[in-house]
């Protein structure tokens, strides 16, 4: 198994120093707090919304079309889901995958592929930040980097990967569709797309690493309110992200529908 550096896989698609030249992404870290996107400023109320329900595990299909978890979905469910959520159906797969997996390991979780997807949008748009395109192989058409965590407007953390793993070796930086930290990937690393890579720039790695890592930081659960909340601000505490991702995530389980109350 190898573990993905800037010198491997995705910096053979685009150089190091090009990498960083990026458009910024806000950084995300489980201990730092993201700054406020420009928006409407949340109400008193909208600060402490309502832990979106979970939708309902996705369908498996009848026999997986492609390696990994990307493959573990019904492709009509897919096809029907993407057109009524406008999520892109390779970071659907991912979405879904992920939530399947966790629901057959670890099915006190709770976590819907609703709320996973919520966190994918609210990170990178589902890998299409700054008009970045998903390819089937799941990686973005560049790479995603987020922000020098340098203390300007997020929390201060410095290198922890000689840049290894986000091509900074000054401060750390979040890294992929998710935005994960290079500490978070080195906790939570995974092959979830079965190349015999682990990538936090490809997609179905970073889901799965981020859906093991909410299901661990949620206590209780991604069920109740208290463990849902727990989980997302364990992902990011901004307040603002809170009320971002319960939006999507509610938003995604009235198209599509929730599971049983528990």
């Amino acid at each position: 198994m190898n573990v993905i550096t800037p010198q491997h896989r995705r910096m053979r698609r685009a150089p190091a120093a090009a990498a960083l030249l990026l458009a910024p992404l806000l950084a995300l870290t489980a201990c730092a707090t993201r700054p406020a996107e420009p928006g409407p400023e949340p109400t008193e109320a909208a600060a402490e919304p309502a832990a979106a329900r979970q939708s309902a595990t996705p369908p498996r299909a009848a026999e997986p079309d492609r390696p990994g978890i990307a493959g573990l979905t019904d492709p009509a469910w897919i096809a029907e889901t993407a057109a009524l959520t406008g999520i892109p159906e390779r970071a659907l797969r991912a979405y879904a995958g992920a939530a399947i997996t966790k629901a057959e390991q670890m099915p006190q979780c709770g976590l819907g592929w609703n709320t996973i997807a919520a966190v994918g949008f609210a990170e990178s748009d589902h890998a299409r930040y700054g008009g970045r395109t998903l390819g089937e192989d799941g990686l973005p058409s560049e790479p995603i980097f987020g922000l020098p965590l340098d203390g300007r407007g997020v929390e201060e953390i410095p290198d922890s990967d000689g840049g290894e793993i986000d091509g900074d070796a000054e401060f750390d930086r979040a890294v992929g569709p998710m935005q994960l930290i290079p500490q978070t990937w080195r906790n939570w690393h995974v092959d979830a797309g079965a190349d015999g890579i682990e990538d936090p720039q490809q997609i179905d790695d970073a889901v799965l690493a981020t859906a093991n890592y909410l299901c661990r930081a949620a206590g209780e659960g991604m069920v109740s309110d208290a463990g849902w909340r727990q989980g997302i601000r364990s992902y990011n505490t901004n307040p603002d992200y809170l009320v971002k991702v319960s939006a999507e995530a509610t938003r995604f389980a009235d198209l599509i529908g929730t599971a049983p109350a528990p």
